[in-house]
């Protein structure tokens, strides 16, 4: 079981321990962020009021395990910068907890019906977990970035608070 708590300035640096790479940083965050990650970085998310980060405690030993985000926009919540850093830990089920507790977390304290997030076209296992939960692709946002000679679709995925309800019971 998995427990989302509030990160704090002082969770920074086992975050920023766990990117070891621009290719990381980028799949984590998007272009938002500049590598190397640093606490000033996270610091001005912690400190803008439309942003809520939180680190992913297993409950079972009570470790650290991960980071997630959730940013209000104009008319919905968006999931993002969400990492199981111990690729050991992927594969079980951590990730659709997660985002689960992610919806139920922001459906209950924000004004909204539509949550979202944004994720790669090649990460095939995030899509996978995004899609179990009840998350859909919307065809028509998309985004690009180039990294060295590649470029990396970003395509978008929303559910609707209907949908999540149902898909809880």
């Amino acid at each position: 079981m998995i427990e989302l708590l509030p990160f704090t300035i002082d969770d920074a640096k086992e975050l920023i321990s766990n990117i070891r790479d621009y290719r990381i940083l980028l799949q984590f965050a998007g272009p938002a962020y500049h590598f190397p990650l640093t606490e000033e970085q996270l610091q001005a998310d912690i400190s803008d009021g439309n942003r809520t980060l939180f680190k992913i405690i297993d409950q079972e030993n009570k470790n650290t395990i991960g980071h997630a985000q959730l940013f209000l926009k104009e008319n919905t919540f968006l999931l993002g910068r969400i990492l199981i850093w111990d690729e050991n830990n992927r594969g079980k089920g951590y990730g659709k907890k997660v985002v689960q507790k992610l919806l139920e977390y922001g459906f209950s304290r924000f004004d909204k019906e539509i949550a979202e997030l944004n994720v790669y076209d090649w990460n095939g296992g995030a899509i996978k977990c995004y899609k179990k939960v009840g998350f859909t692709i919307d065809p028509e946002v998309k985004s690009e970035v180039r990294i060295e000679e590649e470029t990396w679709l970003s395509i978008n995925m929303k559910i609707h608070k209907n949908t999540f309800k149902l898909q809880e019971s």
